[in-house]
């Protein structure tokens, strides 16, 4: 899978699981993916500093994004922490 099919997939897992985030007016960004395996997303809305988010993290988001890019390890939340603007600009494609 190329760096543009990887992201695509990425999204495409992040897009089937949002609508269940946003129904608690939560929702989620991705920010990088590294090596082509550990993908970093940012939870946004209700879901920062939820009691179960991790769940929701580990349960949801990363199953469901390995289904769709099943070479992805592991997906790692940054919500809280503070990064640089540009991160949005260093997606390897």
């Amino acid at each position: 899978m190329t760096g543009t099919e990887l992201k695509a997939a990425v999204e495409a897992g992040l897009e089937e699981i949002r609508p269940f985030l946003q129904r608690d007016a939560g929702d989620i960004e991705l920010v990088d993916i590294k090596d082509d395996k550990y993908v970093t997303v940012r939870l946004l809305g209700t879901c920062v500093g939820c009691h179960v988010n991790q769940m929701t993290l580990k349960s949801g988001v990363e199953l469901t994004v390995k289904k769709h890019a099943p070479q992805i390890e592991s997906v790692i939340d940054i919500s809280g922490q503070d990064l640089k603007e540009e991160y949005r600009d260093n997606i390897e494609l």
